[in-house]
């Protein structure tokens, strides 16, 4: 197949999504260097809607439809996304044709004051967008007061330097990738905050009826990262994942096999299961379907439910 002679990435506007195209750009000039490289800016209902938590208002979709339509528009030939704000279940027309490398997965804690969770006094207030973070935190640290953060990166660090918040948890790869390391007092292990499905990755949307966008991109895929994000994502469509669900999912390469961690909470984080498993990491999607299945036996079941 002849190398393309143009190519155009739609994106959110933010910073962050913006380093992630350009991250992208750079790769795709590289390997094919006659190719023109643009970008599409585009703003997304979830960028818009910022005075209500995600799960009120419609979950990850808004973070990507409006994407989605130039593709099909023909505005656009791929789309890239954080994997974290992907749903779990896209329309036939879409495929996820390669998952980048993975940054560092883990929340990240950002304070002016305090260096970790267990450090913060009684009733100090914790921002956060995620029903995960949140079920954690409530549930390992019940004499925190926690709520909703919305906004970009940089509108969130804002309200915490004018003092809206105590703390607030963050994903330390956005950080990472803007060149805000600096502000992460410390990452949070995971077994204290089991992160987002695809948390840290990035991956790159076009139509299934484009194998030629796909097979131009196929050397972008990191197989190990896309076995461990198929995973997580099996996982929690499994279990009907979506911002409305605290559920967290995590998988590693270990010695050719997957090891998947999940959970599944409520958002108090009075009620949570978790679990693990370990299998091959030829049929990431079945381990994250025999991993729910655990999940339901130890109660999932009832937990979703009742949300």
């Amino acid at each position: 197949m002849l190398p393309p002679d143009r190519l155009i990435i739609a994106t959110r506007e933010s910073r962050l999504a913006l380093w992630q195209a350009e991250h992208v750009r750079a790769l795709l000039q590289k390997l094919y260097p006659h190719c023109v490289v643009e970008l599409l800016g585009m703003t997304t209902r979830g960028d818009q809607i910022l005075d209500r938590p995600l799960s009120k208002v419609g979950g990850k979709g808004l973070f990507v439809k409006e994407l989605e339509t130039a593709l099909q528009d023909g505005a656009a030939d791929i789309a890239v996304h954080s994997m974290k704000d992907v749903p779990m279940t896209l329309e036939p027309e879409f495929s996820l044709i390669a998952i980048g490398m993975r940054e560092v997965p883990l929340d990240a804690i950002v304070s002016n004051q305090y260096a970790s969770l267990a450090d913060m006094p009684p009733n100090a207030i914790v921002g956060t967008s995620s029903l995960r973070r949140e079920s954690q935190i409530r549930a390992r640290y019940p004499h925190l007061i926690v709520e909703p953060l919305r906004g970009n990166l940089d509108t969130r660090l804002r309200k915490l330097d004018e003092g809206q918040y105590d703390a607030i948890i963050l994903a330390a790869a956005g950080l990472t990738r803007l060149g805000l390391a600096n502000r992460i007092r410390g990452t949070i292990p995971v077994t204290d905050s089991l992160p987002a499905p695809g948390q840290g990755a990035l991956g790159i949307e076009a139509l299934s009826s484009r194998p030629d966008v796909a097979e131009w991109l196929a050397p972008l895929n990191d197989p190990k990262t896309a076995a461990c994000v198929a995973a997580e994502r099996a996982l929690s469509r499994a279990l009907a994942g979506s911002c409305e669900v605290p559920l967290g999912a995590y998988a590693e390469v270990r010695e050719e096999k997957l090891w998947l961690r999940g959970f599944v909470a409520t958002p108090n984080g009075q009620r949570m299961v978790s679990a693990d498993i370990t299998g091959s990491a030829t049929d990431p999607e079945a381990l994250g379907l025999a991993l729910a299945n655990e999940l339901r036996k130890r109660g999932a079941e009832e937990i979703l439910a009742s949300l």
